[in-house]
């Protein structure tokens, strides 16, 4: 039978201090056209300006033929497992909530992720024929889409955050290492959204 698209599934938040490892799982369908005037060229997320980003956003969740599923493991999620093992089960669930979708439900699909990143673990990927790629972000269409939702959905959780806790200044830095961020665990100490693996870590801390 023939494959009616692709799966692309990328992760954004692997080395924050805090906040949630987000993945996103996207199917996209076979010959679809993503030159867009009104768009920018279709790069990863992280080339892309804040305001290209969430205009991708927005035309990717009203596409009628585009679909996406997201999925987080949170900061004592990720240090009970570990960073690289709590992005992998977030693009295991991630993917399980997409398949559930009636778009995509039925289809024949290949699965690309984005370098490092397995279904579960790297057995469970190759049983379901899917295939890691390096830089997929740089190379792949799905996992490019998959980047952009996966960014625009993680940094709107961490704004949302700053907006019940307002002292790290989640909204400006979305929870990597920076000066300002470090001086705030400092003056206040670790909250619930910090990992504590990552602050216990990290020498200037």
């Amino acid at each position: 039978m023939e494959r009616q698209g692709i799966i692309g599934i990328d992760e954004v938040g692997r080395g924050p201090l805090a906040g949630p490892v987000v993945v996103a799982a996207l199917f996209l369908p076979n010959r679809l056209n993503l030159k867009i005037k009104c768009l920018p060229r279709l790069r990863d997320s992280k080339k892309l300006s804040f305001s290209q980003r969430e205009n991708w956003f927005r035309h990717l969740k009203n596409h009628p033929k585009i679909v996406f599923a997201t999925a987080r493991i949170y900061p004592r999620g990720i240090d009970r497992l570990n960073i690289s093992c709590a992005a992998n089960l977030a693009a295991k669930r991630a993917y399980q909530k997409l398949l559930r979708l009636p778009e995509v439900s039925g289809n024949q699909v290949q699965i690309y992720l984005d370098g490092g990143l397995f279904l579960g673990n790297k057995l469970d990927s190759l049983n379901l024929g899917a295939k890691t790629v390096i830089r997929g972000d740089e190379k792949i269409k799905a996992i490019k889409l998959a980047s952009i939702v996966a960014k625009v959905s993680r940094d709107r959780y961490m704004v949302r955050l700053h907006k019940k806790d307002g002292a790290y200044g989640f909204d400006e830095h979305k929870g990597y290492g920076t000066k300002r961020h470090i001086q705030a665990i400092k003056k206040h100490r670790p909250s619930a959204n910090h990992r504590l693996t990552f602050v216990k870590n990290y020498h200037k801390i």
